[in-house]
């Protein structure tokens, strides 16, 4: 089964939701780490993914595929995890 970029964004969506349950069940486990390797955890698991799941998103507009509604969702989603999570490592640390 070949994915659209549209399906792409929601499995990346769905990527990043996993990666932040399992990094808060084992946190407990990362209180070694400096302050700074935790923003660079944050980044490269929440932002990262988020980011290229919504380009993939605005992709599959561009491109027309279909199921533009599931690619709209794809941004929309992508975007404010990639938002949230990056204002986080801005501000919070």
């Amino acid at each position: 089964m070949k994915l659209s970029l549209a399906g792409k964004s929601l499995l990346l969506f769905g990527v990043s939701i996993v990666l932040l349950v399992s990094l808060t069940l084992f946190e407990s486990a990362l209180l070694w780490l400096s302050l700074s390797a935790e923003r660079l955890i944050t980044f490269l698991l929440f932002v990262l993914p988020a980011g290229a799941g919504a380009v993939l998103g605005v992709m599959s507009l561009v491109r027309r595929e279909g199921r533009a509604w599931l690619a709209v969702i794809g941004i929309v989603m992508n975007s404010l995890f990639a938002l949230l999570h990056l204002l986080i490592v801005i501000f919070a640390g």
